[in-house]
């Protein structure tokens, strides 16, 4: 199937098209990234291909360049702050998704914007981090409710948000990259045997390579959000030209991982897709190989294509689709299903929809109890 209409999708795919690009394709391209969360890394793409943008186009790409360099420099500050307070727990630290592309240098990290950073423990350790995060400065959100705390704690693969009190910063704290009640599971144990030691960060690591694309994978095709989805695509597209430009086995590997920790059909929607809206260079023979052996059935297949290629356009009126916002609640209610059994789900359900709206809270905090849970 061919790229859909979205004109940033054109452009990420074929980043060419910017040199013609008129006036008004200009104007509609900035909003379009901007509300995918893209509008740095349309500007790294610009920078790349040598192009030119008019004035006030060029205006909101310098803007958010340096938004998104400020945001580096301080995550990567950040970094060091968890190392230094759990060093004295003798864990593997594993930073996950932006914070990690961040410290490792990776292409992926280039213009992404952070909401938090995300770290990855060993379950036997959990309540040892948190202590010694308390200790060093981060508090749990109050606002939280007796549920919300359950939700986390005993279905979730993390505990509750927590916040510094001086720096403000955001530091999600993982035990798992799924949660312990979904459908998929996977054995953290296997990710932190991997990981890979992170370059001036000691203490720190990240996933290994094929781990790194498998979560982001995962992030994105089970957990049901997709205001963010095509920021999330941007995200393995990159991992996959990166690693597989730089390892002339990353594929192979990638496929046997997939297939060891049980997610090869989430392999096969992530490069499904990444190939139909980016057109990242996967090998023919892995995309068939994985078909044959992880693709649902013909219907089902051409259903999921029609829901991904609606939710996966930017977050834009100008992208709107026949069926584009049914697609999103569908893939949404889809993230629930996967995530918890029917039990759970529904008492889950039922208590967020009963219960009285927060009276007061900060910004970051009403994200927190209403996406999250």
């Amino acid at each position: 199937m061919t790229a859909p209409h979205a004109l940033l999708i054109q452009v990420l795919r074929e980043p060419a098209r910017l040199a013609a690009l008129s006036p008004a394709e200009w104007d509609l391209l900035i909003r379009q990234a901007r509300r995918s969360r893209l509008l740095a890394h349309l500007a790294w793409r610009v920078e790349e291909q040598g192009c030119e943008a008019p004035a006030a186009a060029a205006a909101h790409l310098q803007a958010a360049r340096h938004v998104a360099d400020s945001q580096h420099a301080a995550v990567l500050w950040e970094n060091r702050f968890i190392a230094q307070a759990l060093a004295g727990l003798n864990i593997p630290v594993l930073l996950l998704k932006g914070g990690a592309y961040a410290q490792a240098g990776l292409r992926a990290g280039r213009g992404r914007l952070l909401t938090d950073i995300d770290i990855l423990v060993p379950l036997a350790r959990i309540e040892a981090v948190e202590s010694e995060l308390i200790i060093h400065g981060w508090v749990g959100s109050e606002e939280l409710t007796a549920h919300d705390q359950r939700y986390y704690r005993e279905w979730m693969h993390e505990i509750p948000p927590m916040r510094h009190m001086r720096r403000s910063s955001v530091i999600d704290v993982h035990h798992n990259i799924l949660p312990r009640t979904g459908r998929i599971r996977v054995d953290a144990q296997v990710l932190l045997d991997a990981a890979l030691p992170l370059p001036d960060a000691p203490g720190l690591y990240r996933l290994s390579d094929p781990d790194l694309l498998l979560h982001s994978a995962c992030h994105l095709f089970l957990d049901g959000e997709f205001d963010k989805g095509l920021r999330d695509l941007v995200d393995i597209d990159a991992l996959l030209r990166e690693f597989g430009a730089a390892r002339p086995d990353f594929w192979p590997t990638l496929a046997a991982r997939a297939r060891e920790l049980g997610l090869s059909r989430v392999l096969f929607y992530a490069l499904r897709q990444a190939q139909r809206l980016l057109g990242s260079p996967v090998p023919e023979s892995l995309l068939q190989a994985l078909t044959a052996e992880a693709a649902p059935s013909a219907p089902l297949l051409a259903l999921m294509d029609a829901l991904f290629l609606r939710a996966l356009q930017p977050d834009h009126a100008s992208c709107d689709r026949p069926g584009s916002a049914l697609a999103r609640r569908l893939l949404y209610l889809r993230g629930h299903w996967l995530r918890m059994p029917w039990h759970l789900l529904l008492m889950h359900l039922s208590i967020k929809a009963l219960a009285p709206k927060p009276k007061a809270q900060s910004a970051q905090a009403a994200q927190a109890v209403q996406a999250r849970p």
